[in-house]
């Protein structure tokens, strides 16, 4: 046998052993006589020779190796158990505040993984939020310098973008949960265009709120506002093009085979909605930063503080209509009903009396 060819053991034998035996083992050596831990015809004046000593390096090599790559696994077994446990209290804390599951537990449930990622990043995008808009109000009341101001305004920006960022990916994943905004407050939701915020309605909203403009500045923010809502309705008649399609095609054609052919042609067209929604989150994204470019920093500061209170607002009212006490919501319908019935009797009532 050549010397390469030794075979090593990548393990001592205490890998093998339990760690009550292993001390065991130890222990019993230690009482042996030195001449019979040895092994057969050794000699204490007898050398080692080159191949034993290599080899006994290379065994000392693989069971150092081995322990290594337990040791890595052992870690990698410990990381993997904390994100799972900080995953399932994430999941618990988006369920207790009602953010989970679109907020509302729409479908039953019956979510894409995707999707529920989604809101899980949305939620922690939320805190973050609530903490620009703290920043912002508290560095305008203080009267920071501009070049403070700018960080956090900077801040801002960089904040909406990674917001953009993460609905990319959700539209990839399941865009239906996006465009249909069950990831929002139901308050939100009354004012949603494909899956965010109409930016000539957010512009209109703004505009009273950043006086006093300069007669340029007043020029720019008029003229985003109609390059947007230009924007905004060559996107919501390509949408409804679409949607129009997906009516023919799904019901164009025999249903003999089950409707397998047109469900195929759907499927190919609905990838364009995917698109839609990448465009008017890209308008969206570009009517804030072209905001940030017409507004001074002390007046970009008070936009993004508008815009932060507004949504803060709704989602609060959000929270208030779903907590109002039942006797109220009776009340209320009572008041809708008899309100109904009036409406109803009068025009009844001018009738009979012009005779």
């Amino acid at each position: 046998m050549e010397d390469d060819d030794v075979f090593c053991y990548p393990y001592y034998v205490d890998d093998y052993l339990p760690q009550e035996q292993c001390s065991t083992h130890h222990q019993k050596s230690e009482m042996l006589p030195r001449d019979s831990r040895k092994g057969a015809g050794s000699t204490s004046e007898k050398p080692l020779d080159a191949k034993t000593l290599r080899r006994l390096a290379q065994n000392r090599e693989a069971a150092r190796k081995s322990r290594l790559r337990k040791k890595a696994y052992v870690q990698q077994l410990e990381t993997s158990r904390i994100k799972l446990a900080q995953l399932e209290q994430d999941l618990q804390r988006l369920r207790s505040q009602g953010l989970y599951l679109g907020g509302s537990g729409a479908g039953g449930g019956n979510i894409s993984s995707g999707a529920a990622m989604f809101d899980m990043e949305y939620a922690r995008w939320l805190e973050d939020d609530h903490r620009h808009t703290s920043e912002l109000r508290t560095g305008l009341q203080a009267h920071l310098s501009d070049t403070d101001l700018r960080q956090i305004v900077d801040g801002c920006i960089s904040h909406y973008d990674d917001m953009f960022r993460l609905k990319a990916v959700a539209a990839k994943s399941d865009v239906f949960h996006l465009i249909t905004g069950v990831w929002t407050s139901s308050a939100e939701r009354c004012f949603l265009w494909m899956g965010g915020f109409r930016p000539s309605e957010l512009i209109k909203m703004l505009i009273g709120q950043l006086d006093p403009l300069t007669e340029q500045q007043v020029m720019g923010i008029y003229s985003l506002q109609q390059s947007s809502n230009q924007a905004e309705e060559a996107l919501s008649q390509g949408e409804e093009q679409l949607k129009q399609s997906l009516v023919d095609t799904i019901a164009a054609g025999p249903a003999m085979d089950g409707g397998m052919q047109q469900m195929a042609m759907a499927l190919g067209k609905l990838a364009n909605l995917e698109g839609f929604v990448r465009q008017a989150d890209n308008l969206r994204q570009q009517t804030l930063h072209q905001l940030r470019r017409i507004l001074t920093v002390r007046q970009a500061a008070r936009c993004f503080l508008v815009i932060g209170e507004y949504y803060g607002r709704l989602r609060a009212l959000s929270s208030l209509w779903a907590s109002r006490p039942r006797e109220t919501m009776m009340t209320e319908d009572n008041s809708c009903q008899t309100t109904t019935d009036l409406q109803i009797v009068q025009p009844s009532h001018n009738h009979f009396s012009s005779y």
